[in-house]
């Protein structure tokens, strides 16, 4: 069975190509509402979480731990592994990086949003957060909109000054800065562990994009009452959104908004071509689901395919053969 670690995958799959492989999804029918729920365990060391999803051409499972205390210790907080099935017979293809494979397919569904979402001409970006997925989801927004500014916040300084330093290396002019700064932002992506809003809504410009992705838990958000009731709301999908996005659930318990002020969901703005109203901040709420993880491993373990079938036979010596044999 192939095990593909973190470099396979960035190797395999750039960030536009993810993006693609799930918007191919949607456009071909894909349903997220009937996505199988997420199953979350509480252990001693933090959550056990099983997101299993099926298609005719694969089946998949991905068991994914989150340690609160791994940052301390120098280790991820998002670990786990993803077993990739053959569809027709459930045998087993694949064992990838789970948390490489969380990181990417994230940015990638917000990749989506973005590009659906944000003004055309959206240059400036405030970025919360200075982990992996603040690093993806940089590299992920740029494939969709022309940055030039790039404002990071983070609650530790050292790691917001390494990522600003990698904004610069890409050629954005990069900064570090405070919550007030989403006020003269076109762009504004959330990827904390916060479990309080982030920012005052208020200070959200009316042409402004905000994406948060940190948190799947109902009581936990990193956006306010106020940014909520002021925007257009989109999901990756009702049913996920409802039991999960604390950011709309919260609102929700407090009379702010209904469940029918849930503009639309990610199927609708790729899927169908819905636009969204253009006279107050849209904001993007995801949870990660099960079929995004399928559809980017499948599309991972199916470059994998095309690439194998590029090179030469592993009976060939020299640096070809041993080419084929790093796949």
């Amino acid at each position: 069975m192939i095990h593909l670690g973190a470099d396979d995958l960035a190797a395999l799959l750039t960030p536009a190509a993810a993006a693609e492989a799930l918007a191919g999804a949607l456009r071909a029918g894909l349903d997220p509402e009937g996505c199988p729920e997420r199953s979350n365990t509480p252990v001693p060391a933090g959550e056990l979480l099983v997101m299993p999803a099926a298609s005719a051409t694969y089946a998949g499972v991905k068991v994914a731990g989150v340690v609160p205390a791994n940052p301390a210790r120098g280790l991820p907080r998002i670990t786990g592994s993803y077993l990739l099935l053959d569809g027709p017979t459930l045998l087993p293809l694949a064992v990838l990086d789970g948390a490489a494979l969380t990181t990417l397919r994230t940015a990638a569904v917000s990749a989506l949003a973005i590009d659906a979402l944000a003004e055309a001409d959206a240059a400036r970006l405030v970025l919360f957060g200075a982990g992996p997925q603040a690093y993806a989801h940089l590299e992920s927004a740029l494939t969709t909109r022309e940055l030039t500014q790039v404002t990071v916040v983070s609650r530790t300084s050292a790691r917001a000054e390494r990522l600003v330093a990698y904004a610069r290396e890409l050629g954005l002019e990069a900064r570090t800065g405070s919550p007030a700064d989403v006020a003269f932002a076109d762009l504004v992506i959330c990827c904390t562990t916060a479990h309080e809003p982030l920012f005052d809504g208020r200070r959200i410009p009316a042409h402004a994009t905000v994406v948060a992705v940190g948190s799947h838990r109902s009581a936990v958000r990193e956006t306010d009452s106020e940014l909520v009731r002021r925007s257009s709301l989109w999901v990756e999908a009702r049913t996920a959104a409802l039991r999960e996005a604390g950011d709309l659930l919260i609102p929700l318990a407090e009379g702010v908004i209904t469940e029918t002020d849930i503009t639309g969901t990610l199927a609708t703005l790729v899927g169908e071509g819905v636009r969204p109203p253009t006279d107050r901040p849209r904001l993007f709420k995801s949870v990660g689901m099960g079929w995004e993880d399928l559809v980017v491993a499948g599309a991972a373990h199916g470059a994998l395919a095309g690439a194998r079938d590029a090179l030469p036979d592993l009976s060939v010596p020299g640096e070809a053969g041993r080419a084929r044999r790093e796949f």
